[in-house]
């Protein structure tokens, strides 16, 4: 028995992995930020906090 005629699907050129391919090779700069200088102050004081000290 063959397949359905529904069932034969034409090949594809790849277009949705090469468009998935090119997303992931560009800089994401909208994801990665970059911190100004308040981000040392806010990791000393994050740090201060996780250890239990209020001052």
């Amino acid at each position: 028995m063959s397949r359905h005629l529904a069932d034969h699907r034409a090949r594809s050129s790849g277009g949705r992995v090469k468009h998935f391919l090119r997303l992931a090779r560009t800089p994401r700069e909208t994801w990665l930020r970059p911190r100004g200088a308040s981000g040392a102050t806010r990791l000393v004081q994050f740090l201060r906090i996780d250890r239990g000290r209020s001052v």
